[in-house]
């Protein structure tokens, strides 16, 4: 049972700020809206046009366009609307490369990936490094001497340092190539230039530099070394995790964003170099933990959601944007109604309760494991095997060890004894709301906003994932005789999974990630509370059914160990049997190989022998009457073949698990044999 590790793709704050399958798809969606269709000729003709008023329109017309509309950014795409404004950000008129950046800017957020790939391939970075430079002067002027520059003239270089900053983060994302080249940059000193100036500077823009360094920042040593080799860079990042922490004020929603990025770029650099004061800090015990829980368990989704309704219900008597856009000639660049910036101050505390998840998630995925008594000395139990590496002169006591090993040892007791705090606002989190997916037959009333919640709950079943899985590698006697603890978490997954629901259609897609990780949670908590949960028959026929369903190896695995923990509660002798049932199909037989693949195959009989381990329990009286011993002993050689396919050197692990397993079995079976019963 794995922890969910960081994954690149996944840690981005906003990888695609609203997934296609949110939104209207295909061609017709645009044809749709014939002002929209009548636009874009025009706005391309102007994109080329000898006045630089036409020019700027064009760019900002395009930003307007392709906000939450597939559709129609696929149709510019087709008009090469990117390189046209990557053209433009060359252009002679400093209000059009200001515009364009703009533009391009909300096209890597509202595009994702491929659109970032595209700008790559059409070289933007060669524009941008260029603007480096200038935006770094215009800042160091406008700091040191305030009064030398107007307060617009101020707002404009921040806006656009906004921009390009944001591409560089989203760029950092898209392949190696694009990180590679932004690595060559040596954007740090650059970046953190702005956290530094942050009492001087709007909080947006060091925002965007804090989203750019922890993108960068992630698992990427040449941009970590660049931190890690300045000490005034951590000391930086301290102190506004530190003023935040001590500050009594309510804190700004704009400001925590920024407070939890500090901490997620701490955590990617940790530990800290010395010979900073700060290098003895423990960053995820002295930091993440206790920092960022208070960030997840100040917001109510539920509350969120009705007023992004209230909003909804406003806006749809305000007139469209395209035809606010198409009444004038040359639109503001700021053109966001106050409904609009309502929306998008619940979006940002939306995304960072998302983004804290993420860190806590990757904090609990790098927990050292338990620390274990000396392994014993190769020669002490020594065992001859066959050719086929088949044990042939074991007993049921060496075979069957783990289970009586001696307890471990824990390096890092703090992180489990601190975890249990964290479950309650997780819990909440992955409940659904009236807004968490989009409707099957229609896009949400605000699909930002769904996109946004639809994260959540993914990434709070990620971190419980990691909790629960943690808590289960240190001895928690003290949980484990509280049944009504182990109890009550596993039914509010349940209230939560029942309201997602199997049924998934088009656009829900997500909803299948949650069930992929979900699993993995219920396996967790019955690995804690092992034998005290009672199963029900839904609960076992879900948990088959998703297992069935799965092409994933790693789901069904999870879905096997959550039904052996469920197997094993004493009194529950129909639902063992039909789970044993359900596993010993899984076997492989003399002439046809295991249904399911080699590593569900490895973890069924795994649970078997964990399953009917103690024959004083009241439910194997099922192994004895089904003849289970005659049908394990019935896939063994079927068992030592599919061991014996697993390639050494590119699945070392799971080899190795494979012949632990295939011993067990055999020592198992000679145990079960000489009980005679």
């Amino acid at each position: 049972m794995g922890k969910s590790q960081k994954k690149r793709l996944m840690r981005r704050h906003n990888p695609m700020r609203v997934p296609d399958s949110h939104l209207p798809k295909g061609l017709e969606s645009a044809a749709e809206s014939s002002a929209k269709m009548e636009a874009i000729p025009p706005i391309m003709q102007k994109m080329e046009s000898p006045d630089s008023s036409e020019r700027k329109w064009a760019c900002v017309a395009t930003s307007n366009l392709i906000q939450n509309n597939p559709s129609t950014r696929r149709l510019l795409q087709s008009k090469n609307v990117v390189g046209s404004l990557i053209t433009r950000l060359s252009d002679s008129e400093e209000e059009v490369w200001i515009e364009a950046a703009g533009a391009l800017r909300n096209l890597c957020i509202d595009g994702g990936y491929d659109i970032c790939a595209e700008m790559y391939n059409k070289n933007i970075l060669a524009p941008l490094k260029a603007f480096v430079p200038k935006i770094s002067s215009a800042l160091a002027q406008f700091i040191d001497s305030p009064k030398s520059l107007p307060e617009n003239a101020r707002r404009v270089v921040c806006q656009f340092a906004e921009n390009v900053i944001t591409i560089f983060w989203c760029l950092s994302e898209t392949s190696n190539k694009a990180l590679n080249a932004i690595n060559a940059m040596g954007l740090i000193p650059f970046l953190m230039s702005f956290l530094g100036a942050r009492d001087r500077l709007p909080t947006a823009t060091v925002t965007a530099a804090a989203q750019s360094l922890y993108v960068l920042t992630d698992d990427n040593w040449p941009a970590i070394d660049a931190m890690r080799s300045d000490v005034a860079y951590t000391s930086c990042l301290l102190d506004i995790v530190r003023m935040n922490a001590q500050s009594n004020e309510a804190p700004d929603d704009r400001f925590v964003m920024l407070y939890v990025l500090c901490c997620g770029i701490l955590g990617n650099i940790s530990p800290l170099p010395p010979p900073s004061a700060a290098s003895c800090l423990d960053v995820s015990k002295d930091l993440i933990f206790p920092g960022l829980q208070p960030a997840i368990s100040s917001i109510s989704l539920d509350a969120a959601v009705q007023q992004v309704q209230e909003l909804a219900a406003h806006q749809a008597n305000e007139p469209p944007e395209i035809e606010k856009l198409l009444l004038k000639h040359v639109p503001k660049s700021d053109h966001k109604s106050p409904t609009e910036l309502e929306f998008e101050k619940v979006e940002n505390r939306l995304r960072t309760v998302q983004l804290a998840l993420e860190i806590l998630t990757g904090a609990y995925a790098t927990l050292p494991d338990p620390v274990t008594g000396a392994e014993p000395d190769e020669e002490d139990g020594e065992e001859i095997e066959d050719g086929d590496g088949n044990m042939t002169d074991a007993t049921m006591d060496d075979a069957m060890d783990l289970d009586h090993s001696s307890p471990p040892v824990t390096g890092n007791l703090h992180a489990s004894l601190s975890l249990p705090s964290l479950v309650r606002p997780l819990l909440a989190l992955i409940q659904p709301t009236a807004l968490s997916f989009p409707p099957p037959s229609a896009p949400s009333c605000h699909p930002p906003t769904t996109s946004a919640l639809s994260a959540i709950h993914v990434s709070a079943f990620e971190c419980l994932n990691n909790v629960f899985l943690s808590l289960a590698a240190y001895p928690h006697s003290e949980l484990y005789t509280e049944d009504s603890i182990g109890q009550t978490i596993w039914s509010e997954i349940w209230t939560s999974l029942s309201k997602i629901g199997l049924d998934v259609a088009a656009g829900q897609e997500q909803m299948h990630e949650i069930w992929e990780v979900a699993v993995g949670v219920l396996w967790g908590v019955g690995k804690i509370w092992k034998g005290k949960l009672v199963p029900t028959e839904e609960h076992v026929r879900i948990l088959m059914s998703v297992c069935d369903a799965s092409t994933d190896s790693q789901v069904q695995v999870k879905c096997i160990g959550a039904l052996e923990c469920l197997a094993q509660h004493p009194n529950s002798i129909d639902a063992n049997r039909v789970i044993s049932s359900y596993l010993l199909d899984m076997l492989p037989t003399s002439t046809s190989p295991s249904p399911k693949g080699t590593e569900p195959l490895i973890q069924a009989v795994s649970a078997l022998i964990d399953i009917y381990s103690d024959e004083r329990l009241p439910y194997d009286v099922n192994f004895r009457e089904g003849k289970f011993e005659e049908r394990l002993a019935q896939g063994v050689e079927g068992f030592r073949k599919a061991v014996r396919a697993i390639n050494r050197k590119t699945e070392t692990d799971l080899r190795l698990r494979g012949e632990e397993v295939r011993d067990n079995l055999t020592a198992f079976i000679k145990y079960r044999k000489d009980l005679r019963f």
